[in-house]
């Protein structure tokens, strides 16, 4: 807490009770705990007013489902690629279904055309697409 490790907190709290005086340190107790009450109500009450307007408890949220660690984009994209493309057909579908999925060809790819240029002709140019 600020940096302050046990040592330098019990060298604190003596200086401070020195500093007080015996005769003002049960009135700066009292003043501390009801500080620390007044604080954890405000904290309660706050905890009440989001429960009030949000219509949620704050205890019931999944908050693993809004940790940003899990929006890696290398991971999103490995898990992309790793994907099977085709849905396997449950195990209740009817063998009639189970066969249709089975004699259904492939998807043929079109044949690519790749047009080339004659012998010293110059590729063309489109003045609006730089």
């Amino acid at each position: 807490m600020f940096g302050i490790n046990g040592p330098e907190f019990l060298l604190l709290l003596i200086i401070g009770v020195l500093v007080i005086g015996p005769s003002r340190l049960p009135e700066y107790t009292q003043k501390l705990a009801n500080l620390v009450k007044e604080v954890r109500r405000m904290a309660s009450g706050a905890r009440e007013q989001i429960k009030e307007e949000v219509g949620i408890d704050i205890d019931e949220v999944d908050w693993k489902k809004y940790d940003p660690r899990q929006y890696d984009p290398r991971r999103i994209i490995k898990e992309a690629l790793l994907d099977d493309d085709t849905k396997p057909v449950s195990a209740g579908a009817p063998a009639a279904a189970v066969a249709a999925v089975a004699a259904e060809p492939a998807p043929q790819q079109p044949a690519r055309v790749v047009e080339r240029l004659a012998e010293g002709e110059a590729a063309p140019f489109d003045s609006e697409a730089t």
